[in-house]
């Protein structure tokens, strides 16, 4: 009796495609030599913008000459093209600029290896190779740099010439000297910091990119104060919340309640506003006289809180409201029981600013110091993400 045969084993799933050897080796060097090729012409002073149109998005246009921005916007499939992706990614996440160059660099070393695997050179003597030039490229780095970080005039002065290299191929460049200062300025008031969500970078459409500025003492948040609130408040001690303040409707979910008559309905509706009038008095308790909160304030605690003369601003989104903790050096609460145990943000001044023709919440006199505000201006949305995407890596 003959025993199983020993026949082919197929470890593949079905429609799937295996490369061996040179076909393999050549097939990844081309995808990514074809990912650095097209960024090749955003590169430096004389670089090109790109426009990308979604079609995802509602056919949503950006005009970009940033590497990762382009990048993030192509579908590949080639795996050496999207390992270079991947270090334009990690690039832009670690060191902020330098997108562009990393992909354009990668992609020559490759276009040189296939030259030398042409000539039968192995691959790993060219590996060899170019850690030997690492190596030496990282020697004659080391030796040629210098450190002014001992005299402060000439270490900014450093810094305004790093930002103003970086902007110098982006859209800012007619005005890097502007930007680079407002770059320098928010980065020094880190004082040391490396966390860079201190500083906010407010678009407003209008203007010029010249009308752009950073706030020299005081934080902006895109917000409007409630109707009937104080719009201008000295002294301030603010309650910053993420709590539920839209309960005084009736909410029952999952359940059927039947009643007699309507006056059964309205007895409901009271005690939910009591419900939520009684939280109202609970936070007026914490001696608070602004009260910002994550979530909607509705009609009703809003009225309570304009005649109590305490100033809401509702709606302040995440990353404003963790912001606005850093900023006011406060705590963010969500339950009201407990007021010894909180602690209440302050700051000197909370007032109403125009900017360009929208309204805006300024604190001055902030506890946090380090924190800031920068206004970008610009005559379109275009120019305005572009001019962020720039600052950015400025900052980084």
């Amino acid at each position: 009796m003959m025993g199983p045969s020993l026949g082919p084993v197929n470890l593949f799933g079905e429609g799937s495609q295996e490369a061996k050897g040179e076909q393999a080796r050549m097939s990844s060097i081309v995808g990514a030599l074809a990912i650095a090729d097209l960024v090749k012409t955003s590169l430096g002073p004389k670089g090109m913008d790109k426009i990308l149109q979604s079609h995802s998005r509602g056919g949503s246009v950006s005009v970009t000459n940033d590497g990762a921005t382009i990048l993030k916007s192509v579908l590949i499939d080639n795996p050496a093209a999207k390992v270079l992706i991947d270090i334009s990614k990690v690039q832009d996440d670690e060191v902020g600029d330098g997108t562009t160059s990393v992909c354009v660099l990668a992609g020559e070393l490759l276009r040189q290896a296939a030259e030398l695997i042409e000539k039968k050179m192995h691959p790993q003597v060219v590996i060899g190779g170019y850690r030997l030039a690492r190596d030496a490229a990282l020697k004659a780095l080391r030796a040629a740099a210098i450190d002014h970080s001992d005299d402060e005039a000439a270490f900014r002065q450093d810094l305004l010439n790093i930002a103003m290299t970086t902007l110098s191929s982006k859209v800012l460049s007619q005005d890097k000297e502007h930007f680079a200062a407002i770059a320098v300025d928010a980065v020094m008031k880190l004082r040391g910091s490396t966390n860079l969500d201190q500083i906010q970078i407010i678009k407003r459409i209008g203007g010029t990119l010249k009308d752009s500025y950073l706030d020299p003492d005081g934080f902006l948040l895109d917000k409007k104060i409630g109707v009937g609130c104080p719009k201008r408040m000295r002294d301030c001690k603010v309650m910053i919340a993420n709590s539920p303040m839209d309960t005084d409707k009736v909410k029952i979910y999952g359940s059927k309640v039947k009643v007699d008559s309507v006056s059964k309905v309205a007895e409901i509706e009271a005690a939910e506003k009591k419900k939520m009038l009684d939280k109202v008095d609970k936070i007026l308790a914490h001696g608070c006289n602004v009260f910002i909160n994550r979530q909607l304030i509705y009609n009703l605690p809003e009225q309570r809180f304009a005649d109590a003369g305490v100033m809401s601003i509702e709606h302040s989104d995440f990353d404003g409201t963790e912001r606005l903790a850093l900023v006011l050096d406060g705590d963010i609460v969500s339950t009201f029981d407990t007021p010894e145990r909180v602690k209440l943000g302050s700051c000197e001044l909370i007032e109403e600013v125009m900017i360009g023709e929208d309204k805006l919440v300024r604190f001055s006199g902030c506890p946090n110091s380090q924190a800031s505000s920068i206004v970008l201006r610009g005559a379109n949305t275009h120019v305005v993400d572009e001019a962020h995407r720039s600052l950015h890596d400025a900052l980084c």
